[in-house]
């Protein structure tokens, strides 16, 4: 039943979405009153969901400082969209770095924090600069499985990692512009600023608890300079405001003798504006992840983690939200957001951890 809700809900805000861009085909303002102090509103839903990056342009000399924290949780694993247990794993599923035959040790949860630090800056009305640092914390946990086979439960164990991650350094080129359509180019360039060499102590079959280099997913960066290409279109008619976006990550050369695969997503959102200072948005992400290219010779573990095969596929994301504008006095300019999201569709290179749940909170000043 949840699940054809999800899907109801999806459908809908794709017929929303359509029916505003057939409908909307002339320029009408909202026709807000001017405030308490004189000034003009500030919009809440002039920003897109604060799940969405690079989404708006600044004017020339405008400022923008910003924090956003997020939090994603997975947990339980798919092959492909079928759910298996660690038993399954550990009884059917190939070890890349035999022997063991299969693998033994079975992740059950991760768990990441975000702290991402950004700064926006206007030289000109048809460029923005984007500047973004960020900070991690990711946790992992697993279960060892006793022996070379069998079912035999060993123990359990947790990883952990935190520190910088790499640092995006963007800039948005306007496209076009009049009083309801945008469009800009997003061009930008990831710098490799996350440690990739983390490691922790893990519990082997054996019941030996040796200290090793993390898997991939518990590393911090990438390790090499990847570009960042998209371009973003935004919509606005009455109270209603509509984006779309495509944004991809291309990763070139390799470190460490591997490479992590190409990103490319493509989202679509719909905001209401309630009031000036309040709006709710709805919004659809579909994202493709390759494999990892390669391997680190210092990353054979018997876990599904430790092989390269195991990361990347397809899903779809639905997340709901709403943004706050301060508009007057000490709070003008400031901006709170927050968005929800959930999984409506997987398809996962696996075994892999399926993502259960991503939040995200945000605050944003422009001067």
């Amino acid at each position: 039943m949840f699940s054809l809700f999800k899907r109801e809900a999806v459908i809908a805000s794709g017929l929303l979405l359509i029916c505003l861009n057939v409908f909307a085909h002339d320029d009408h303002d909202v026709g807000l009153e001017l405030n308490s102090d004189g000034l003009k509103p500030v919009r809440a839903d002039s920003h897109a969901p604060i799940g969405v990056m690079a989404d708006h342009m600044h004017g020339k000399g405008e400022w923008m400082l910003s924090y956003r924290y997020q939090y994603m949780d997975m947990k339980d694993n798919l092959i492909g969209e079928t759910e298996v247990s660690p038993d399954y794993i550990v009884t059917n599923v190939a070890n890349r770095f035999s022997p063991p035959a299969t693998l033994r040790v079975v992740p059950i949860q991760m768990t990441m924090d975000m702290h991402m630090f950004g700064a926006m800056y206007a030289p000109t009305d048809w460029l923005t600069l984007m500047f973004m640092g960020m900070y991690m914390d990711k946790s992992m946990d697993h279960i060892t499985y006793a022996g070379a086979t069998g079912t035999t439960v060993r123990g359990t164990f947790n990883t952990k990692s935190s520190g910088l991650g790499d640092t995006k350094i963007t800039g948005m080129f306007r496209l076009y512009k009049d009083s309801m359509h945008k469009v800009h180019l997003n061009a930008g360039i990831s710098l490799p600023t996350g440690d990739t060499e983390e490691v922790d102590d893990v519990l082997a079959p054996t019941g030996a608890t040796p200290t090793l280099r993390l898997p991939y997913a518990m590393q911090l960066g990438t390790g090499t300079y990847d570009f960042l290409p998209g371009v973003t279109y935004t919509g606005t008619y009455n109270q209603f405001n509509w984006g779309a976006q495509y944004s991809g990550v291309i990763h070139t050369g390799s470190h460490n003798g591997y490479t992590w695969g190409d990103k490319h997503e493509l989202t679509s959102w719909i905001s209401y504006l309630w009031r000036p200072w309040l709006s709710t948005s709805t919004r659809i992400a579909y994202k493709h992840e390759s494999q990892i290219d390669g391997f680190d010779t210092l990353i054979t573990a018997p876990v599904q983690t430790a092989d390269p095969g195991n990361y990347g596929g397809d899903t779809v994301m639905w997340s709901f939200g709403f943004n706050l504008a301060g508009q007057s006095g000490a709070i003008r300019g400031h901006r709170l957001a927050f968005e929800a999201g959930i999984p409506i569709h997987q398809d996962l290179n696996g075994p892999q951890l399926e993502t259960d749940l991503i939040l995200t909170a945000g605050w944003q000043y422009a001067f």
